[in-house]
């Protein structure tokens, strides 16, 4: 039977209800979300429609179903992410940007150059994904040239596709690189001359204790770094070095449980001084920095030396 044209209170309810039986937390924000995306209006502003036409109405319960049956995750499902101050496209193949991640786009953001020096920022974004770190900081900072690094096909279309969609939104465009960001001849061009490497490498520990969200659709090549977690982000940390001048800035997201290993490895890998830990807005340890020293294993410009806090 074809559904006919619903009040838009009820169409949420209902959805919230079957999502809720699905074990799905926040079932009625995310049926509002799905209801205002169908209706195309946004969520604070789906209380003024009054009705959903027939084909929105099935088009809503198809997404729901595909969330409480599938456990699909809600972004795929929608087509998008937010990412600090963009809404990325995303979908099956690539890694879904999370709300932890800005707090290292603020970061790198906070330390690059003034605008308006003699020479550009240059940044490289190491295991790009959506482009969510790459994008974000283009986006902020329209001086700057931003390289993003990735290898799997599925998400480099990705990558692509949100590049594309940034630059013809007005945006500094960002070069796009298939390449493997542990190769120790990436971007070899830039080799000592880069502001800032900034990388949400694949870290999670190998486990099956993931959500259905997460395990059942994320690419795993995108989630996990090893037995440890650390897999990728050793032989990353080395390109990182190659790249970065000296006063160089490192970010590098990771698991909350290898936060001390991350900052050991980096300071064991003896070309980074000022090594900091950070953590996340719940308080998890979540990404840690560093600064290229120069030849002379000096910390530009405050000058301490290998040191993890």
């Amino acid at each position: 039977m074809t559904p006919r044209p619903a009040p838009v209170s009820r169409v949420v309810r209902d959805a919230a209800a079957e999502l809720a039986e699905a074990g799905i937390g926040s079932a009625r924000a995310e049926a509002e979300m799905i209801c205002a995306h169908v209706a195309g209006v946004g969520r604070s502003t789906l209380a003024l429609v009054d009705e959903v036409t027939s084909g929105q109405l099935s088009e809503i319960r198809r997404i729901v179903a595909a969330r409480a049956d599938e456990r699909a995750p809600l972004q795929y499902l929608l087509g998008q992410a937010a990412s600090g101050r963009l809404d990325l496209a995303v979908g099956p193949g690539v890694f879904i940007p999370r709300p932890e991640t800005e707090l290292l786009v603020e970061n790198a953001l906070a330390v690059l150059p003034a605008p308006g020096g003699a020479d550009p920022p240059i940044v490289v974004d190491l295991c790009a994904g959506s482009g969510t770190l790459a994008l974000e900081i283009a986006h902020a900072r329209p001086d700057s040239r931003v390289h993003a690094v990735e290898l799997h096909p599925a998400a480099l279309d990705w990558l692509r596709r949100n590049v594309a969609d940034r630059a013809a939104a007005g945006d500094t465009p960002v070069h796009v690189h298939e390449a493997d960001a542990t190769d120790p001849d990436l971007l070899a061009e830039l080799r000592g001359t880069v502001t800032a490497v900034v990388s949400n490498p694949p870290y999670i520990p190998e486990t099956d204790l993931l959500p259905p969200e997460v395990s059942g659709h994320e690419p795993p090549s995108a989630l996990f770094g090893g037995p440890d977690g650390l897999a990728v982000i050793r032989p990353l940390l080395e390109v990182a070095a190659d790249l970065l001048a000296p006063g160089g800035r490192l970010a590098i997201e990771h698991d909350d449980s290898t936060g001390v290993a991350v900052a050991a490895l980096v300071t064991a890998q003896g070309r980074f001084g000022t090594v900091e830990r950070h953590t996340d807005l719940a308080g998890r340890p979540r990404f840690v920095t560093a600064t290229r020293l120069d030849d002379d294993g000096d910390d530009a410009p405050s000058g301490e030396k290998g040191t993890a806090r």
